[in-house]
């Protein structure tokens, strides 16, 4: 188990599917994403989870507070592939509540140290819509540069990405 100063990160599992639905189904995640999470998409999202733990050791985990025990997104560490490259990229989704408290900087912090030190990854990235001003934030606040852009395909829409990278 991962863990930071206020936060515990564990895997997701089926069991999940109400926190899961409240985060994807919040109106911040709404406005990135662009479309709403129907149950079937929750379960799809959960199983993709839960494939990335069977291939690569880790994927999106649920980030806990401590103190409360509430959870407060899923923040983690996605193999991906950008522009034929395959990249680890940090990940974090939070509740818009609990937006501005610092927990997707100090979740993605994290998983940086691990990608770093635990998977002995050269460099990490961040995939993020032009738009989504508070995850350029974090990514510029945990280090990262702006090194270029892509078109990502989802749900047959065409979204554009900037690409943030830090290196070892």
């Amino acid at each position: 188990m991962l863990e930071s100063e206020r936060l515990i990160f564990r895997k997701i599992e089926d069991s999940d599917f109400p926190f899961i639905a409240e985060i994807m189904r919040d109106q911040g995640v709404q406005k990135i994403w662009e479309h709403y999470f129907s149950d079937d998409d929750i379960r799809e999202w959960i199983e993709k989870r839960k494939t990335g733990y069977r291939n690569n050791g880790i994927d999106y985990l649920l980030a806990i507070h401590k103190q409360t025990n509430e959870i407060v997104g899923q923040i983690g560490l996605l193999k991906e592939t950008i522009e034929g490259e395959s990249v680890w990229g940090i990940g974090y989704i939070l509740i818009s509540r609990y937006y501005g408290n610092g927990y997707a900087t100090e979740g993605a912090r994290k998983m940086v140290d691990y990608a770093f030190q635990t998977l002995k990854a050269s460099k990490v990235i961040c995939d993020i819509r032009p738009t989504n001003t508070p995850s350029i934030a974090v990514a510029k606040r945990i280090g990262m540069t702006e090194v270029g852009s892509f078109i990502k395909i989802y749900r047959g829409k065409e979204m554009p990405h900037l690409v943030f990278e830090l290196h070892r």
